[in-house]
């Protein structure tokens, strides 16, 4: 069982990221699919979630609209979509499969 993200790295203000999740070793679509992120000294928060068949999404207040979660079954694959980045969006950010899979993890940068 298996998460791995990518998509991260540094952007300048007010730039895009879009990042992605695949999964192996399972289907997401029996789970209810998150974005955490952590910063430098501080704990990890949940930033989005999205349903099993993707019609519901859930956006923390810090980030609605800006970001964007999306998922593709078929591909076992999940995305959050960060538009409008700004420095406080720099973390360490996780996917996970409802709290039970975890990714490592992809670096965001947010810096001019």
């Amino acid at each position: 069982v298996q998460l791995v993200e990518s998509g991260g790295g540094l952007v300048q203000p007010g730039g895009s990221l879009r990042l992605s999740c695949v999964a192996s070793g399972f289907t997401i679509s029996g789970y209810n699919m998150r974005w955490y992120r952590q910063a430098p000294g501080k704990e990890r928060d949940l930033v989005a979630t999205i349903s099993n068949a993707g019609d519901n999404t859930y956006l923390d207040d810090s980030v609605k609209g800006r970001f964007t979660i999306a998922r593709d079954n078929a591909k076992n694959t999940v995305y959050l979509q960060m538009n409008s980045l700004k420095p406080e969006d720099t973390a360490v950010y996780y996917c996970a499969a409802a709290a039970r899979y975890w990714g490592q993890g992809t670096q965001v940068t947010v810096s001019s």
